[in-house]
């Protein structure tokens, strides 16, 4: 896992997605890195961080509004990926959508 994702002060939004993969890669390490990508040219993205183990993945995106992550959701190429996790990559998975009202950190 890369270092955490650089947010604004709160009040923003965190979606986060967790998810339990289907063995083998079959292109989903491609797909996540454009999606990756995708994502952080969005207007109203603030970050992401991503953590897996052998059976499961969390991934959290921050977003300024709910419309930029309505926006996320809509993308044709996102929407694309989506299905293509549905039918492939994924056994499950979960979306939850929080609002971040509070931050405090701890740094040596």
């Amino acid at each position: 896992m890369g270092e955490s994702a650089k947010t604004p002060q709160p009040p923003y939004y965190a979606v986060v997605f967790t998810s339990q993969r289907t063995d083998g890669d079959r292109g989903y390490g491609k797909m996540a890195e454009k999606m990756e990508k995708l994502a952080s040219q969005q207007q109203g993205f603030l970050g992401i961080e991503s953590a897996r183990d052998s059976g499961l993945g969390i991934t959290v995106s921050y977003w300024e509004s709910l419309e930029a992550i309505r926006n996320w959701k809509e993308n044709s190429a996102h929407k694309f990926a989506q299905e293509k996790g549905k039918e492939e990559w994924y056994k499950n998975y979960t979306v939850r959508i929080c609002k971040v009202e509070r931050v405090y950190s701890f740094e040596m």
